[in-house]
């Protein structure tokens, strides 16, 4: 057997990754700060959405969260002793502007600012996300991501941001993940604000992807050091089934991935895009120039990855699988203008505790896609992890072998990729902590340490000391 390890294995072992290759971790910032309503904070979408009955787990909500709000000093520490390099969080939006009229909250920023601090003085490279979901709620109110107005209020906290933090951040992130604030959360409910609305799924698309350009204008007009700028997005990684496998992919491959990666990335929308959801939306909501401002140049392009998705043309007539991998909600489509045509199959196991299949050769196969698409666009991970049901062992320690495993099998396929040619500038582990995990609430732990949630006591998991060795010597080992 060889280093790598049989191909359909992917657990390498005595694999080196190269030198200047990013390791580090990611969090954000509704799962894990709490002090939801302290120094000026107001609520956010995520903040109305765990209020409302029946939309999270157990009623669960992000208000104490893991209190890293008050223990940053201790979470920072924690960084250290894990050897990180570089650690990626987001800002609480409504931290910054907490009301409409729009005085900066200078509790908030200070916070950060202690926080970017921290990192640089450790050592750590400090990654900053401006939107991970958290979207102030009187912005809600007024239309949220529906709204180009959205996109003006972005453009201001970008630039207070880019003036407060730009001289010390090392990357700036616009977004993570719009495809899941645009679908989940206005067409298919199950992520705030939880509206059920086809076109304005796709209405926030177009205004997401206008906030990244306006926000990548805005902080480089203010950031004063020499920060990277990047996107990060969820991509679908697609199985087709059936004689109508490949139109399955293509229109899920539309909607999902090429609604982004089009405009940010080449400057349009595609064609098919366009006239998939002719039923659903004119796109008027598109103005002209608004393709310029979207198409912004990035220094790396954020991809995060957890599990593969199988797709096939549903016949109308047998009950429609829905195995997407999001936790769903009555009367909404992630999907529209496919809705009706496509349905998502189960694929076979083995399963994380979320229910996604474990699949690493999905992830070698989306960076090699990427470059070869974008063969001028540096990559990095900036999310791969997985949640387990882990159980505390008796002298206090965390094994968590499943976690380990499945990042051992993962980071081989970022070094196959790599050595396919691809620049994979590095790789971000999700998460740092087990964390309020959106509609799961506290029931799913993707965290490389655990945290109790009734002490808030933080223990290194068996996944979080392999990682540290893995820092360490840049070796992949078993």
């Amino acid at each position: 057997m060889s280093a790598l390890g049989p191909a359909d294995d992917y657990r390498g072992s005595g694999l080196v990754l190269p030198e200047g290759f990013t390791f580090g971790s990611a969090t954000a910032s509704y799962q894990i700060e709490g002090a939801a309503a302290e120094d000026g904070r107001t609520p956010s979408i995520w903040d109305t959405f765990s209020r409302t009955p029946g939309k999270v787990w157990n009623g669960d909500t992000g208000d104490v969260a893991c209190d890293h709000y008050h223990r940053t000093e201790e979470d920072l520490d924690l960084m250290v002793d894990l050897g990180l390099q570089a650690y990626r969080f987001s800002i609480a939006w409504p931290r910054i502007v907490p009301a409409a009229f729009g005085d900066v909250n200078r509790a908030g920023v200070d916070f950060y600012s202690r926080l970017v601090d921290g990192l640089l003085e450790r050592g750590i490279r400090p990654v900053a996300t401006l939107y991970h979901w958290d979207l102030p709620q009187y912005l809600e109110d007024a239309g949220g991501w529906t709204s180009r107005a959205t996109t003006d209020a972005f453009e201001r906290y970008a630039e207070i941001m880019g003036t407060a933090l730009g001289d010390r951040v090392h990357t700036w992130t616009t977004l993570n993940e719009p495809w899941c604030s645009a679908y989940l959360g206005y067409g298919q409910g199950g992520h705030a604000p939880g509206r059920h609305e086809p076109a304005s799924a796709l209405s926030a698309v177009h205004h997401l992807n206008l906030a990244h350009g306006r926000a990548v204008q805005a902080l480089r007009a203010t950031s004063t050091g020499d920060p990277d700028y990047s996107v990060t997005l969820n991509f679908h990684v697609l199985r087709g089934q059936g004689d109508g496998a490949a139109e399955a992919m293509r229109r899920i491959d539309a909607l999902a991935n090429r609604a982004f990666t089009g405009p940010m990335l080449r400057g349009e929308y595609p064609a098919d895009l366009l006239a998939d959801t002719a039923a659903v939306t004119d796109w008027s909501f598109v103005h002209d120039g608004d393709l310029e401002t979207v198409h912004q140049p990035i220094d790396v392009l954020g991809v995060n990855y957890y599990s593969t998705a199988t797709v096939r043309l549903w016949d109308g007539v047998s009950e429609k699988q829905q195995n997407d991998g999001h936790k769903g909600a009555d009367g909404g489509t992630a999907w529209p203008g496919s809705d009706q045509l496509v349905e998502f199959v189960e694929q076979p196991g083995p399963y994380t505790a979320m229910g996604w299949n474990i699949a690493p050769e999905g992830l070698e196969e989306l960076l090699v896609s990427l470059s070869e698409q974008f063969p001028e666009q540096a990559l990095m991970v900036t999310e791969n992890g997985a949640a387990f049901d882990d159980e505390v062992a008796e002298d206090g320690s965390v094994p968590d072998p499943e976690r380990t495993d499945y990042l051992r099998r993962h980071f081989t396929a970022a070094y196959r990729a790599i050595h396919r040619g691809v620049d994979l500038r590095g790789y971000f582990v999700w998460s740092l902590l087990d964390n309020f995990e959106w509609g799961y609430g506290y029931a799913k732990r993707f965290g490389i340490v655990r945290v109790d949630f009734d002490t808030l006591e933080r223990t290194v998991k068996d996944s979080g000391h392999w990682y540290r060795n893995l820092v360490r010597t840049r070796t992949i080992e078993g």
